[in-house]
Protein backbone atom coordinates (compact mmCIF):
# COMPACT_ATOMS: atom_id res chain seq x y z
CA UNK A 1 0.00 0.00 0.00
CA UNK A 2 1.90 3.28 -1.38
CA UNK A 3 -0.58 5.48 0.19
CA UNK A 4 0.60 7.17 2.90
CA UNK A 5 -2.94 7.05 4.35
CA UNK A 6 -2.63 3.17 4.76
CA UNK A 7 1.41 3.39 5.49
CA UNK A 8 1.35 1.73 8.81
CA UNK A 9 -2.31 -0.28 8.00
CA UNK A 10 -0.73 -3.75 7.84
CA UNK A 11 1.73 -3.21 11.04
CA UNK A 12 -1.28 -2.29 13.08
CA UNK A 13 -3.60 -5.35 11.22
CA UNK A 14 -0.43 -7.73 12.35
CA UNK A 15 -0.11 -6.10 16.06
CA UNK A 16 -3.99 -6.34 16.38
CA UNK A 17 -4.12 -9.67 15.71
CA UNK A 18 -1.67 -10.67 18.16
CA UNK A 19 -3.08 -8.64 20.86
CA UNK A 20 -6.47 -9.74 20.51
CA UNK A 21 -5.41 -13.41 20.50
CA UNK A 22 -3.33 -13.17 23.71
CA UNK A 23 -6.12 -10.89 25.59
CA UNK A 24 -9.05 -12.76 24.19
CA UNK A 25 -7.56 -16.04 25.24
CA UNK A 26 -6.50 -13.79 29.25
CA UNK A 27 -10.26 -12.62 29.30
CA UNK A 28 -11.70 -16.05 28.17
CA UNK A 29 -9.76 -18.07 30.94
CA UNK A 30 -10.21 -15.56 34.04
CA UNK A 31 -8.87 -15.70 37.19
CA UNK A 32 -5.35 -15.36 38.46
CA UNK A 33 -4.17 -15.29 34.71
CA UNK A 34 -6.45 -12.63 33.66
CA UNK A 35 -5.04 -10.66 36.94
CA UNK A 36 -1.62 -11.06 36.14
CA UNK A 37 -2.23 -10.01 32.35
CA UNK A 38 -3.98 -6.73 33.30
CA UNK A 39 -1.11 -6.41 36.47
CA UNK A 40 1.89 -6.50 33.09
CA UNK A 41 0.04 -4.15 30.91
CA UNK A 42 -0.19 -2.00 33.51
CA UNK A 43 3.26 -2.19 34.99
CA UNK A 44 4.29 -1.26 31.03
CA UNK A 45 2.07 1.38 30.68
CA UNK A 46 3.34 2.70 34.03
CA UNK A 47 6.86 2.33 32.74
CA UNK A 48 6.19 4.59 29.34
CA UNK A 49 4.40 7.29 31.37
CA UNK A 50 7.98 7.99 33.28
CA UNK A 51 10.04 7.44 30.35
CA UNK A 52 8.16 10.07 28.94
CA UNK A 53 7.86 12.71 32.06
CA UNK A 54 11.37 11.81 32.96
CA UNK A 55 13.54 9.59 30.29
CA UNK A 56 16.80 9.50 32.28
CA UNK A 57 15.06 7.82 35.25
CA UNK A 58 15.06 4.92 33.73
CA UNK A 59 15.45 2.50 37.04
CA UNK A 60 12.75 4.53 38.42
CA UNK A 61 10.45 3.52 35.63
CA UNK A 62 11.17 -0.05 36.44
CA UNK A 63 10.39 -0.09 39.97
CA UNK A 64 6.93 1.63 39.25
CA UNK A 65 6.37 -0.81 36.74
CA UNK A 66 6.78 -3.53 39.45
CA UNK A 67 5.30 -1.95 41.93
CA UNK A 68 1.96 -0.82 40.38
CA UNK A 69 1.60 -4.40 38.60
CA UNK A 70 1.77 -5.79 41.97
CA UNK A 71 -0.64 -3.16 43.42
CA UNK A 72 -3.27 -3.68 41.14
CA UNK A 73 -3.65 -6.95 41.40
CA UNK A 74 -3.08 -7.31 45.08
CA UNK A 75 -5.93 -4.47 45.56
CA UNK A 76 -8.82 -6.54 44.22
CA UNK A 77 -8.15 -9.23 46.78
CA UNK A 78 -7.87 -6.61 49.57
CA UNK A 79 -10.90 -5.67 51.55
CA UNK A 80 -12.92 -2.86 50.12
CA UNK A 81 -11.33 -0.20 53.14
CA UNK A 82 -7.79 -1.00 52.15
CA UNK A 83 -8.17 -0.93 48.12
CA UNK A 84 -7.91 2.98 47.63
CA UNK A 85 -4.79 3.24 49.97
CA UNK A 86 -2.76 0.27 48.30
CA UNK A 87 -3.98 1.92 44.78
CA UNK A 88 -2.50 5.10 45.22
CA UNK A 89 0.76 4.43 47.35
CA UNK A 90 2.66 3.39 44.38
CA UNK A 91 1.70 6.65 42.77
CA UNK A 92 2.27 8.71 46.08
CA UNK A 93 5.89 6.51 45.89
CA UNK A 94 6.69 7.67 42.08
CA UNK A 95 5.34 11.25 42.22
CA UNK A 96 7.66 11.70 45.19
CA UNK A 97 10.88 10.38 43.26
CA UNK A 98 10.27 11.84 40.00
CA UNK A 99 11.85 15.07 39.01
CA UNK A 100 9.85 17.07 36.91
CA UNK A 101 5.88 17.43 36.40
CA UNK A 102 5.02 15.75 39.85
CA UNK A 103 1.47 16.49 39.06
CA UNK A 104 0.98 15.13 35.31
CA UNK A 105 2.65 11.91 36.49
CA UNK A 106 0.30 11.05 40.08
CA UNK A 107 -3.04 11.70 38.35
CA UNK A 108 -1.87 10.01 35.02
CA UNK A 109 -0.56 6.64 37.17
CA UNK A 110 -3.06 6.68 39.35
CA UNK A 111 -5.48 6.85 36.51
CA UNK A 112 -3.74 3.81 35.55
CA UNK A 113 -3.91 0.99 38.25
CA UNK A 114 -7.49 2.62 38.70
CA UNK A 115 -8.27 1.61 34.94
CA UNK A 116 -6.61 -1.54 35.70
CA UNK A 117 -8.41 -2.55 38.81
CA UNK A 118 -12.06 -1.35 36.67
CA UNK A 119 -10.50 -4.25 34.27
CA UNK A 120 -10.03 -6.85 36.89
CA UNK A 121 -13.26 -6.16 38.53
CA UNK A 122 -15.40 -6.12 35.56
CA UNK A 123 -14.12 -9.18 34.65
CA UNK A 124 -14.34 -11.17 37.67
CA UNK A 125 -17.53 -9.32 39.23
CA UNK A 126 -19.46 -8.48 36.43
CA UNK A 127 -18.69 -11.94 33.93
CA UNK A 128 -17.40 -12.85 30.57
CA UNK A 129 -20.14 -10.51 28.60
CA UNK A 130 -19.68 -7.49 30.12
CA UNK A 131 -15.87 -7.50 29.44
CA UNK A 132 -16.49 -8.53 26.04
CA UNK A 133 -18.80 -5.77 25.11
CA UNK A 134 -16.74 -3.21 26.94
CA UNK A 135 -14.10 -4.75 23.90
CA UNK A 136 -16.41 -4.36 21.27
CA UNK A 137 -16.70 -1.39 22.46
CA UNK A 138 -13.46 0.39 22.34
CA UNK A 139 -12.72 -1.86 19.19
CA UNK A 140 -15.57 -0.67 17.18
CA UNK A 141 -15.61 2.85 17.97
CA UNK A 142 -10.68 2.34 17.29
CA UNK A 143 -11.73 0.70 13.86
CA UNK A 144 -14.08 2.66 12.77
CA UNK A 145 -12.86 6.17 13.86
CA UNK A 146 -9.64 5.16 11.99
CA UNK A 147 -11.67 4.19 8.41
CA UNK A 148 -13.99 6.50 8.54
CA UNK A 149 -11.75 9.40 9.69
CA UNK A 150 -8.99 8.42 6.56
CA UNK A 151 -11.47 8.20 4.07
CA UNK A 152 -13.51 10.79 4.38
CA UNK A 153 -11.67 13.34 6.27
CA UNK A 154 -12.35 16.80 7.05
CA UNK A 155 -12.47 19.33 10.00
CA UNK A 156 -10.12 18.25 12.91
CA UNK A 157 -11.06 17.21 15.94
CA UNK A 158 -9.07 19.21 18.02
CA UNK A 159 -5.49 20.12 16.42
CA UNK A 160 -3.52 21.03 18.96
CA UNK A 161 -4.05 18.21 20.86
CA UNK A 162 -4.82 15.09 18.28
CA UNK A 163 -3.84 16.21 14.94
CA UNK A 164 -4.68 13.36 13.08
CA UNK A 165 -8.02 12.77 14.54
CA UNK A 166 -11.50 14.70 12.55
CA UNK A 167 -14.88 14.95 13.50
CA UNK A 168 -16.09 12.52 10.90
CA UNK A 169 -14.17 9.71 12.58
CA UNK A 170 -15.08 10.73 16.15
CA UNK A 171 -18.70 10.76 14.84
CA UNK A 172 -18.09 7.22 13.50
CA UNK A 173 -16.70 5.67 16.23
CA UNK A 174 -19.79 6.65 17.66
CA UNK A 175 -22.10 5.26 15.30
CA UNK A 176 -19.91 2.02 15.22
CA UNK A 177 -20.39 1.74 19.42
CA UNK A 178 -24.13 2.61 18.96
CA UNK A 179 -24.49 -0.86 16.53
CA UNK A 180 -22.70 -2.65 19.08
CA UNK A 181 -25.39 -1.86 21.75
CA UNK A 182 -27.87 -2.14 20.19
CA UNK A 183 -26.59 -5.93 19.41
CA UNK A 184 -25.77 -6.97 22.88
CA UNK A 185 -29.09 -4.70 24.23
CA UNK A 186 -31.30 -7.07 21.88
CA UNK A 187 -29.64 -10.35 22.75
CA UNK A 188 -29.35 -9.49 26.70
CA UNK A 189 -32.89 -7.55 26.70
CA UNK A 190 -31.51 -4.75 27.56
CA UNK A 191 -33.70 -2.28 25.29
CA UNK A 192 -32.65 0.87 23.29
CA UNK A 193 -31.71 2.11 26.58
CA UNK A 194 -28.10 0.31 25.47
CA UNK A 195 -27.36 2.20 22.74
CA UNK A 196 -26.75 5.54 24.81
CA UNK A 197 -24.82 3.24 27.62
CA UNK A 198 -22.85 2.26 24.43
CA UNK A 199 -22.12 5.29 22.70
CA UNK A 200 -21.31 6.77 26.12
CA UNK A 201 -18.98 4.29 26.82
CA UNK A 202 -17.15 5.07 23.24
CA UNK A 203 -17.35 9.02 24.01
CA UNK A 204 -15.03 7.83 27.29
CA UNK A 205 -12.64 6.10 25.28
CA UNK A 206 -12.24 8.78 23.39
CA UNK A 207 -12.11 10.77 26.02
CA UNK A 208 -8.98 8.45 27.29
CA UNK A 209 -7.52 8.41 23.74
CA UNK A 210 -7.10 12.76 24.18
CA UNK A 211 -5.71 12.77 27.82
CA UNK A 212 -2.76 10.19 26.40
CA UNK A 213 -2.56 12.51 23.40
CA UNK A 214 -2.16 15.55 25.48
CA UNK A 215 0.27 14.21 27.94
CA UNK A 216 2.61 13.17 24.69
CA UNK A 217 2.16 16.25 23.14
CA UNK A 218 3.43 18.14 26.37
CA UNK A 219 6.15 15.94 26.41
CA UNK A 220 7.28 16.25 23.03
CA UNK A 221 6.70 12.47 22.22
CA UNK A 222 4.84 10.63 19.65
CA UNK A 223 4.28 7.10 20.93
CA UNK A 224 4.17 6.15 24.54
CA UNK A 225 6.90 3.88 23.41
CA UNK A 226 7.95 1.35 20.26
CA UNK A 227 7.00 -2.07 21.85
CA UNK A 228 3.64 -2.87 19.37
CA UNK A 229 4.43 -2.17 16.10
CA UNK A 230 2.11 0.04 14.37
CA UNK A 231 0.65 1.20 17.75
CA UNK A 232 3.26 2.56 19.85
CA UNK A 233 3.35 1.59 23.15
CA UNK A 234 1.12 0.18 25.94
CA UNK A 235 -0.80 3.84 26.67
CA UNK A 236 -1.20 4.28 22.25
CA UNK A 237 -3.25 0.99 22.61
CA UNK A 238 -5.03 1.23 25.89
CA UNK A 239 -6.10 4.22 26.47
CA UNK A 240 -9.21 4.60 25.05
CA UNK A 241 -9.93 1.25 27.67
CA UNK A 242 -8.65 2.98 30.43
CA UNK A 243 -11.16 5.83 29.81
CA UNK A 244 -14.52 3.20 28.64
CA UNK A 245 -13.49 0.69 32.20
CA UNK A 246 -13.63 3.80 34.03
CA UNK A 247 -16.76 4.99 32.97
CA UNK A 248 -18.29 1.70 33.48
CA UNK A 249 -17.22 1.39 37.27
CA UNK A 250 -18.14 5.49 37.48
CA UNK A 251 -21.69 5.24 36.11
CA UNK A 252 -22.54 2.25 38.37
CA UNK A 253 -22.68 -0.64 35.65
CA UNK A 254 -20.40 -2.40 37.79
CA UNK A 255 -23.18 -3.31 40.06
CA UNK A 256 -25.84 -4.34 37.77
CA UNK A 257 -27.12 -7.48 38.95
CA UNK A 258 -26.00 -10.85 37.24
CA UNK A 259 -23.98 -11.22 34.09
CA UNK A 260 -24.38 -11.13 30.60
Amino acid sequence: MSDGRWSDLTARILSAVVLVAIGGIEVWVGGLWFEAFIGVACGLMTWELVRMIDPPRGGLAIQMALLTGFAVVLCYHLPALYKVPFLVAPALVGAGQISRNKGTYLLFAIWIAAAGLGFISIRENMGFGWMIWLIAVVVATDVAGYFVGKLIGGPKFWPRVSPKKTWSGTAGGWAAAAVVGAIVGAQAGFGLTFVLVSVLASMASQAGDIVESATKRKFGVKDSSNLIPGHGGFLDRFDGMMGAALFVLIAGIFYAPGGM
